[in-house]
């Protein structure tokens, strides 16, 4: 009998190293700056690195991959793909095309599931508009599968996780729970429904990214992925010097996400997160531990995050849920102040 794919895995982007030993692991990592027209690199943790061609081009490169999440192989292969793809449209990007890497445990995994993995990220590439140009693939003991996604931007129209200010609303794109359905899902607990939900999300392009880089009112831009919406806040909060502050109640959810959270569904990233930076959060004493590990949950191919002028936010709510974005939500605000998140 065959194993299922999440049984020879543990788990997408909650397999992410948790991000206070991610810094510590770069802390000694030179900072690229004898190179005047790399525009972004490691230095405030973003989403990709951004290189400047000409005064009309910059390239976007960043690389993404991880071990499986659902059972379905052509659905790991889409999430995978729109999840790499994500990082170029969250930088204002536009995507120009993608390599894959993949590692598979070709003595487990009969060879039409490996070729259904790689059909599904084609596919998510194609309804990108770019195409799989090449890639790299070894033989490991879980399967691992992502892209190498390239794009380009105007070097003027860069949207980084460390230019938010004071005043700025917050968008949030997407709902929150995949890390806690996959949870259901390894469990075999997760109905259809709820899947079709969690696979409509994880599978859906966050091509708004290319269109907001040309609002002047859009200040910053992340996406959240493995480190759950606290830790990418968080991100923006450190790189903008800047305090937060969110709504429990004005989170957009996936539907069953809370539900599951109830009944004790959690990934393991979402622990880990919270250990990383729970420090920097100030929650409400009556919080429960299911509804922090909402707010520390791993998406795989999350929503945008978005820092924006309180005057825009309105329009580019309604530009999104006209885009198919129908649970996209003005979460909270930022504030002049030290580097926190309060959650109210």
């Amino acid at each position: 009998m065959v194993a299922r794919l999440t049984e020879l895995s543990h788990g997408g982007c909650g397999c992410k190293i948790a991000p206070a030993l991610l810094r510590d692991m770069l802390a000694a990592v030179p900072l690229a700056q004898a190179c005047p027209d790399l525009l972004v690199g490691i230095e405030s943790g973003d989403d990709a690195a951004v290189y400047r061609l000409n005064d009309e081009q910059a390239i976007v490169a960043t690389t993404d991959f991880f071990t499986p999440i659902v059972d379905d192989a052509f659905d790991f292969g889409r999430i995978a793909a729109t999840n790499a793809l994500s990082d170029v449209y969250a930088m204002g990007g536009k995507p120009i095309f993608a390599l894959a890497l993949a590692g598979m445990p070709i003595n487990t995994l009969p060879l039409e599931t490996v070729r259904r993995i790689l059909a599904g990220g084609a596919a998510a590439c194609a309804r990108a508009g770019i195409p799989v140009a090449g890639g790299h693939s070894i033989d490991v003991p879980e399967p691992i599968y992502g892209l190498v996604a390239l794009g380009l931007v105007h070097p003027a129209r860069v949207k980084r996780n460390n230019r938010a200010r004071a005043g700025d609303a917050l968008i949030l794109a997407k709902g929150l729970g995949v890390g806690i359905l996959s949870a259901a899902l390894r469990k075999q607990k997760l109905d259809e429904e709820s899947y079709a939900g969690m696979l409509h999300s994880a599978t859906q392009l966050n091509t708004p990214g290319s269109w907001l880089a040309e609002m002047d009112a859009v200040h910053a831009m992340t996406d959240v992925t493995g480190f759950g919406l606290l830790g990418h806040l968080l991100g923006i909060c450190r790189g903008s010097n800047l305090a937060a502050e969110i709504g429990l109640d004005k989170l957009p959810l996936l539907p069953a996400a809370r539900q599951l959270a109830q009944q004790g569904f959690a990934t393991g990233a979402s622990q880990r997160n919270w250990q990383s930076y729970g420090h920097e959060v100030e929650l409400p004493r009556s919080l429960a531990e299911w509804q922090i590990n909402l707010l520390t949950d791993p998406q795989t191919s999350g929503g945008l995050l978005i820092a924006c002028g309180s005057d825009a936010a309105l329009d580019i709510l309604r530009r999104l849920h006209g885009e198919g974005f129908t649970r996209a939500a003005v979460i909270g605000k930022l504030s002049a102040g030290a580097a926190r998140v309060s959650v109210l």
